[in-house]
């Protein structure tokens, strides 16, 4: 099937209110203006070098994400055009982001990943030290940082019960910050969780948010 086509099969699959991040990594650009083409304004690369390319060849009111994890010798390359950052592991990251953000004089939309796999190979704040960082005066250490939301990625497996248990977890987090009410959290609407093989299961946890790659673009063709 094409682009446009499965397009049509995810949108039917996905509530009005959640938004469709369509993640173009290593995909060319001719698949994200087929993506263009059929409607679609979110595109999320998860390469520095990847997206600069993409961003100078594609029309300008696509709204760019950055889903991958990001270095902090490359954020000063994207945050003049980047809409929203999704993985933010770290203090230090943070720090960068705040940074770099300042030398521009704009405030960059962020999202606070969190670490709810079972695997050791992905990235993120913990249950505590997310406790810890939502009780400082973020307004004041941060004040070039949007704080939007969060996002978390479940473990690889084919055991749901896994994934719907780590999603959930997720979502607690999630409603246990927003009901902090500080200043700094007033914008902070966006759960993103869930990608081609478990937006589903996402979804009924309160994601707002879905990354879905190969269900829109097929398999990944990792030489572009």
């Amino acid at each position: 099937m094409s682009i446009t086509q499965n397009l049509k099969l995810v949108r039917k699959a996905i509530p009005e209110e959640v938004k469709l991040v369509c993640v173009s990594k290593f995909n060319p650009v001719s698949s994200i203006l087929e993506a263009y083409e059929a409607g679609e304004r979110l595109f999320g690369e998860s390469k520095v070098q990847e997206l600069l390319e993409k961003y100078n060849q594609c029309p300008e009111d696509i709204s760019w994400h950055f889903i991958g994890h990001l270095q902090t010798n490359k954020v000063k390359f994207i945050v003049g055009f980047v809409d929203l950052i999704h993985g933010v592991d770290s203090v230090k990251l943070l720090n960068e982001i705040n940074k770099q953000a300042s030398a521009i004089n704009k405030k960059v939309n962020c999202l606070i990943q969190i670490h709810i796999a079972s695997e050791d190979t992905k990235f993120g704040f913990n249950e505590e030290e997310i406790s810890g960082l939502f009780v400082e005066n973020l307004d004041a250490k941060y004040p070039f940082i949007n704080f939007c939301g969060l996002m978390g990625m479940a473990t690889f497996t084919d055991n749901f019960d896994v994934v719907n248990n780590e999603f959930k977890n997720l979502q607690l987090i999630f409603n246990k910050i927003k009901a902090l009410n500080y200043s700094y959290l007033t914008n902070f609407n966006i759960l993103s969780s869930g990608m081609s093989d478990d937006y589903h299961i996402a979804i009924n946890n309160g994601s707002t948010m879905v990354r879905i790659g190969s269900k829109i673009f097929g398999s990944r063709n990792y030489s572009v």
